[in-house]
């Protein structure tokens, strides 16, 4: 089953918000409903990035490399106009 890392970006608060799922469509309606705590403040949210893969474990320690520095400034890059 693929499993995706998604990164939320909330421009009325500019937020964004890492994530995987399997059920990428129902996660967001989950996001922008207010069932999800930490992202509930910032609604609403929009896809700005998606990567498919194969194993939950694949997509996990790409979640984990997006959260830690490097990949905040990747994220960054996807924000920001050049």
């Amino acid at each position: 089953m693929t499993h995706f890392v998604y990164i939320l970006y909330s421009k009325k608060y500019n937020k964004y918000y890492t994530g995987t799922s399997k059920e990428l469509e129902r996660r967001l309606k989950e996001h922008n409903s207010g069932k999800t705590k930490s992202t509930k403040p910032y609604k609403p949210w929009e896809i700005i990035y998606i990567e498919e893969y194969n194993s939950e474990a694949e997509a996990y320690k790409r979640e984990k490399y997006l959260k830690s520095g490097s990949g905040r400034e990747f994220i960054k890059g996807l924000i920001l106009p050049p």
